[in-house]
């Protein structure tokens, strides 16, 4: 009804216009009341997580915590982040989303669902479970921490203090681990343990990172690079405070843990059939790491089935450029002939690592053509530390710092270079670094308009699922034009929908690692090593390997959603800004918000 109708004279008119003015007030007071209130919750929340992992704020460039490790596996620890899960909880339920902007009932839909989530595992027991098994070969914090504290990582060693720091998160980090032999204890006596491949992988890890002493550890690698401002009486004290501290605490909780798994965890591990369907209870953790890693509540069969088909397309896809090149073989010679041949092989670790500078050169060139959103922030490339590159994949990244003063880091494993091939250089390159994940991550981190929890947090399956997405956009930033490359990517791409059959194979329909290992070869022109890896992990980390293509799958739907309403409006940079510019978000936030932008143009 509009206002004119109910003026009836001066004195209404007057009172008409105070009162609407005043009822505008309210409103607008109680729309900033409600951002306020839901600002301050995520700030609360994070506060809390920030001093509850040290690490993670260490990673964001945070160095109040710096000279702690981390409690992580106590049961005070798990006590704590659900009474603070709780609180958050009802404190967003007394907010009325009705009255917040767009942008903010974004924020309060992915806090509410990861609490939400978080608080059902609980209830579950989803939460206990994973506590018993708290270490495995590929996401175990023995696999990240040397290279944190290696002093060419997140850590700081620039001052005594930042060194003293050190020294104390070293006697927390040997804490940790000799707190794992209770976890796991807890787990045996439950039917709760790790396959024992996963165990022989880690007791290799461990023999690796003592081989040559302590002074050959990236722990001790600190102190080779002391400063020369240092004052000597300090420099005598570090070193020595350094290398006890890695021999009897480090080193000796390393001992403590081999000789545990050898003469106890072992017999009690999963061996014949590695996956989470041969575990007590099993079938429920993977069931919620489904839900976990691609925010979404489709079944293991549901996944398993897609993998097929997305298995069947790209062949069909692959047998297509296999013709193409005038190979007259079946697609499984084909697939051996890009394994051995020397055309597709390095001449060095330099010749890796050269190949994929070049290539960075070329989309730098062209990503202003799908992009009007970029980061800031520096990016490098560099090989995979040694000590860890057995069991790594063949390219990772690692997040730099919000301020640019820790550049994005893309890792190239140059280990066991003649199983490393040419073709899937430019798709791995798009994948990790750029548009992949450092656009993401890095895009998240510099928005201080967002809560920390967007910036700083996220989902498998957005975080993949955007990486995989990335991948495809190779076509149009001029890649894959040799047809090698192309097959690569389609490789790349047959890798992820691999991951839907085997990981769901593993872990609910009962296959073998062997059983595993010979689909992805008889699928792929992967190597026996890479084959071998892959398999390797997911056995040790359910679940996350079919974040990938849902997520993927999903954007994809949704950017063909777009052009088919916009048409000729339809802008892939602004598509892009629009998936990139909140950070990473659970898919069904996502699809909420793509759809309301399609609406609004």
């Amino acid at each position: 009804m509009q206002a004119g109708e109910w003026v009836r004279g001066a004195s209404m008119a007057l009172a008409l216009v105070f009162g609407t003015a005043g009822a505008a007030g309210v409103l607008a007071d109680a729309k900033v009341d409600n951002a306020a209130a839901l600002r301050q919750i995520f700030a609360d929340s994070d506060e809390a997580a920030l001093e509850l992992d040290p690490l993670a704020a260490m990673m964001r460039g945070d160095m109040r915590y710096a000279g702690q490790f981390g409690d992580y596996i106590t049961p005070g620890y798990y006590a704590r982040v659900k009474a603070d899960a709780e609180d958050e909880m009802k404190r967003l339920d007394a907010i009325d989303r009705t009255a917040l902007s767009r942008e903010d009932r974004i924020a309060y839909d992915v806090f509410r669902y990861q609490g939400r989530q978080l608080l059902d595992f609980y209830e579950r027991g989803i939460i206990a479970i994973q506590a018993q098994l708290p270490i495995d070969h590929f996401s175990g914090e023995h696999v990240f921490y040397p290279d944190i504290c290696s002093g060419k990582s997140v850590a700081p060693f620039d001052t005594v203090q930042d060194y003293d720091n050190g020294l104390e998160r070293l006697e927390g980090y040997a804490l940790y681990l000799e707190r794992t032999i209770g976890r796991m204890r807890e787990g045996m006596a439950a039917g709760h343990t790790q396959p024992r491949l996963v165990m022989e992988n880690i007791l290799d890890q461990l023999a690796r990172q003592m081989d040559g002493g302590v002074e050959a550890s990236p722990f001790y690698q600190p102190i080779k690079d002391l400063p020369d401002d240092f004052a000597a009486t300090d420099r005598e004290r570090l070193a020595r405070a350094y290398r006890a501290v890695i021999d009897e605490r480090v080193f000796g909780a390393y001992r403590k843990l081999r000789e545990f798994i050898r003469t106890e965890y072992l017999a009690a591990s999963r061996e014949a059939k590695p996956g989470l369907v041969s575990m007590k209870d099993g079938p429920a953790l993977y069931k919620a790491l489904i839900e976990q890693n691609t925010t979404t509540d489709m079944s293991a069969e549901e996944i398993h089935r897609i993998g097929l088909d997305e298995v069947a397309r790209i062949r069909h896809d692959m047998l297509a450029i296999k013709d193409r090149v005038g190979f007259n073989g079946t697609l499984k010679e084909f697939f051996g002939h890009l394994r051995t041949d020397p055309q597709f092989k390095f001449a060095s670790k330099q010749a890796l690592l050269d190949g994929y500078n070049a290539i960075r050169a070329r989309v730098d060139v062209a990503v202003p053509k799908l992009f009007s959103l970029t980061p800031r922030s520096p990016f490098e490339i560099r090989p995979v530390p040694g000590y860890s590159e057995e069991n790594e994949a063949a390219g990772s990244y690692r997040q730099g710092t919000p301020d640019g003063t820790r550049a994005g880091i893309f890792y190239v494993n140059t280990y066991d270079l003649l199983s490393r091939t040419t073709p899937g250089m430019e798709t791995l390159f798009l994948h990790e670094a750029i548009p992949g994940h450092h656009f993401q991550i890095s895009l998240a981190q510099e928005n201080e308009a967002l809560p920390n929890f967007l910036r700083f947090g996220g989902n498998t399956a957005f975080v993949e699922g955007w990486a995989l997405y990335a991948e495809s956009l190779g076509p149009e930033l001029g890649m894959f034009t040799d047809p090698y490359q192309a097959f690569g990517s389609l490789d790349d791409e047959m890798l992820r929908a691999m991951r839907l059959v085997v990981d769901t194979g593993i872990h609910a329909m009962g296959w073998t690692r062997a059983q595993a290992i010979q689909y992805m070869l008889d699928n792929s022109a992967q190597s026996e090593t890479e084959a071998r890896t892959e398999v390797e992990r997911y056995i040790a980390i359910p679940g996350q390997a079919l974040a990938y293509k849902v997520g993927a799958l999903t954007i994809r739907r949704l950017r063909t959603e777009a052009e088919q309403a916009l048409g000729e409006r339809f802008d892939p940079r602004e598509f892009h800004a629009q998936v990139l510019d909140t950070g990473a978000l659970p898919m069904a936030v996502l699809e909420a918000k793509i759809r309301d932008w399609i609406s609004t143009k």
